[in-house]
């Protein structure tokens, strides 16, 4: 069977574990990487080779348009700033390439829009790289929330996700400057609670959203400030609200819940699975594990959070991705997640900046 070749634009380190999943996805392989500096490039992909090694070693390449020149690159990942998405996913899609691109998708959805409609013309799929959308567990709670009696009629979704940056994070990680990441946590970690809501709603768009920026970056060194803390309310027809909170300075939390006339569903770890292999769920009071049909070992995992194994969601990301792009076919609700999640996140910001209440 052939494979999806991929090629990475940028040696950015989330890359490191969409490597390994693409190396247990079955049914693609990185086939390059581009740096601007083709020495990095070489060394990123010996250091990952040293751990997952694809029978032939990608190329190294010095430029991003070398990449997208490369006739033997079906597709392209971009962990680029998202202050610099635009550019790259406009010319991937002109160069015939499908595209996965990091989330926030874009600085705008206006600049989403155009993104997505240039590779709906040059018929290469779009997709963003949120993993939990592939999880079989958001499967089996879709068929939870919509059976009527588990959590009845939604009235309220919340969510958190937060982690505490240290050190130089402030001073120096690209997340903390809104030259490059306007929407700074918001954008990096409000983005799931955003795509959790939406999902949940099944992707009804709110009637309005407010937002706060609780605290942000400062500007130094050329550096704008971006949002460090950020509290979003959407409220839809019906009385129907969703609330979340997203952050760079609280501990580690992941958590989602949706509340019904008649019960509740909550999820510890809705981004990242505390068990990769069997990720659990809480309906009312009751623990319903998502057990892995492929998983033939009782014996317990090392780490059981681990990524890119052969049935962990990232992983199961770049498997559909890559049937998805063999199959000839563009699937149309993948660009309509991310487009939808970016007009949310937009109206979030607008509204914190404004001091005010946005409709969508």
């Amino acid at each position: 069977m052939k494979k999806l070749r991929i090629g990475f634009l940028s040696t950015a380190g989330i890359g490191r574990k969409n490597w390994k999943a693409i190396f247990h996805s079955g049914n693609a392989v990185v086939a390059a990487v581009a740096s601007r500096e083709v020495k990095t490039s070489r060394q990123f992909i010996k250091e990952c080779q040293s751990q997952f090694a694809f029978a032939t070693v990608p190329r190294a390449l010095g430029s991003y348009e070398e990449l997208l020149a490369a006739p033997e690159i079906d597709a392209v990942y971009i962990p680029l700033p998202t202050g610099l998405r635009k550019a790259w996913v406009l010319r991937a899609a002109a160069a015939g390439k499908h595209v996965v691109c990091e989330k926030p998708c874009a600085v705008s959805a206006a600049d989403l829009g155009k993104m997505i409609a240039a590779c709906a013309r040059y018929r290469v799929q779009f997709m963003d790289g949120v993993m939990f959308m592939h999880s079989p567990r958001l499967v089996k709670a879709r068929r939870i929330l919509d059976d009527g009696k588990s959590t009845g009629a939604i009235r309220r979704i919340a969510s958190a996700f937060s982690f505490c940056g240290a050190g130089s994070f402030f001073r120096d990680n690209i997340r903390t400057n809104g030259a490059l990441e306007p929407a700074g946590c918001l954008g990096d970690l409000g983005w799931y609670c955003i795509r959790y809501s939406l999902w949940a709603m099944d992707w009804k768009l709110p009637r309005t959203v407010t937002g706060k920026i609780i605290s942000q970056s400062a500007a130094t060194g050329g550096r704008l400030p971006a949002p460090t803390d950020f509290s979003g309310e959407l409220i839809y027809d019906g009385g129907v609200s969703a609330g979340f909170y997203c952050s760079f300075r609280a501990w580690f939390q992941q958590w989602a819940t949706v509340g019904g006339e008649k019960g509740y569903l909550r999820l510890a770890d809705f981004v990242h699975p505390f068990d990769s292999r069997e990720p659990v769920m809480e309906v009312n009071r009751k623990e319903i594990r998502v057990k892995d049909p492929r998983r033939k070992s009782a014996a317990p995992v090392l780490d059981p959070m681990e990524f890119g194994h052969a049935t962990a969601q990232d992983t199961r990301m770049w498997r559909n991705f890559a049937k998805q792009a063999a199959s000839g076919r563009l699937n149309k609700d993948w660009p309509m997640w991310a487009l939808k999640t970016q007009q949310v996140l937009d109206a979030c910001h607008e509204a914190a900046r404004r001091g005010c209440t946005v409709k969508l």
